[in-house]
């Protein structure tokens, strides 16, 4: 996913999610729409620490589950490692995991999208979401 424009009102943002605007909030929600990678709670407090001192690891994790119930951001859970976020996507992606260098790359296109809407279907079912991690090594 690419990085939002700095032009978004990350206070207008929360507001339309139903949340309250603290300034850690929105130090958090700047960092995380401006970035590129797939931060860990402790790559987004390192971050934010720099630009808010009032930023605690605890608010950080209270932070991203209030995120994720409002559905602003998408928790990647990974096996052995800690959990890492990304602003929810506009569009549909999935991700693979380089197992031996812990990588996380976005997997661009609707082919993966496309084989699970026909296997739901085939199954008598409508696909609503999907995400899909798939756990690899270089070759």
């Amino acid at each position: 996913m690419p990085a939002l424009t700095q032009s978004i009102d990350y206070k207008q943002l929360l507001r339309e999610a139903g949340l309250r605007v603290t300034p850690q909030r929105t130090t958090i929600v700047s960092l995380l729409s401006e970035t590129d990678d797939h931060p860990n709670v402790e790559d987004l407090y390192e971050k934010a620490r720099t630009l808010d001192d009032t930023v605690s690891v605890a608010t950080v994790y209270r932070t991203m589950s209030v995120l994720e119930n409002a559905g602003l951001v998408r928790k990647l859970v990974l096996e052995d490692a800690p959990a890492r976020y990304e602003m929810m996507p506009q569009t549909d992606h999935d991700h693979l995991v380089d197992m031996d260098s812990g990588e996380l790359v976005e997997i661009p296109g609707t082919e993966i999208a496309s084989l699970l809407d026909r296997v739901a279907a085939e199954m008598g079912y409508e696909l609503v979401s999907h995400h899909t991690v798939i756990r690899a090594r270089k070759v």
